[in-house]
């Protein structure tokens, strides 16, 4: 026999449970809980990745630096100077002009050590700050075939190298500039660089690195 106080109490029409006495029916999410194909936040769906950078591009130090002095000389020595087959066109033009450019360098480097021996007879003084320059510029023209070659291998320190080169290549043609037995012929020189350097990062030579580096 049940008493009156175990005997549920009618409630009336319109009133609210209590709370927590509310159960989904099947099918529905719990407050809380994602919907079905809805990614939980600060997740996202495979395959969908966030830009990087924001499309811009971003400069990075080479990551093939040679760690001695053996990986920085070109690989099978200088038998290959002449041979450029698999260069895309604006790299095998920049190539051309790094070699042809530090061959006639070097020339030029020979004869302005005559002169120079000549311009000691004369004002010695200034002889040595040419005979200087004379041996920078032919350190220079060494250096540019040698890297002309690490270029062609696919090495980008060899192209970041190449770019100092032309800059050192206009620092040294203002500093000739300014004595009376400077070097003309520097000016030329440098312009000359600088067409072979922008070649060097125009976007198809770009392409050209990363396959070289195994990107994609």
């Amino acid at each position: 026999m049940s008493t009156p106080s175990d005997e549920p109490e009618p409630q009336e029409p319109g009133a609210v449970p209590p709370s927590g006495s509310e159960r989904p029916t099947p099918g529905q999410p719990t407050p809380g809980q994602p919907t079905p194909g809805q990614q939980p936040p600060g997740q996202q769906s495979p395959g969908q990745q966030p830009p990087a950078g924001g499309g811009r591009f971003a400069f990075e130090m080479p990551a093939d630096r040679p760690r001695n002095f053996g990986e920085a000389l070109p690989a099978g020595g200088f038998s290959g100077l002449f041979d450029a087959t698999g260069l895309p066109t604006e790299l095998k033009v920049s190539y051309w002009i790094w070699v042809i450019g530090g061959l006639l360098g070097l020339l030029g480097g020979v004869i302005g050590i005559f002169g120079v021996l000549v311009l000691f007879a004369i004002i010695p003084a200034v002889a040595i700050l040419v005979l200087l320059l004379v041996l920078v510029a032919l350190a220079l023209a060494a250096a540019q075939i040698v890297l002309a070659m690490k270029l062609k291998e696919g090495k980008e320190w060899a192209r970041l190298a190449l770019t100092i080169v032309a800059v050192a290549s206009l620092l040294l043609a203002i500093i000739s500039s300014s004595f009376p037995a400077g070097q003309d012929g520097n000016w030329l020189g440098f312009l000359v660089s600088l067409v072979a350097t922008v070649l060097m990062w125009v976007p198809n030579s770009q392409k050209w690195f990363d396959v070289a580096r195994g990107g994609p």
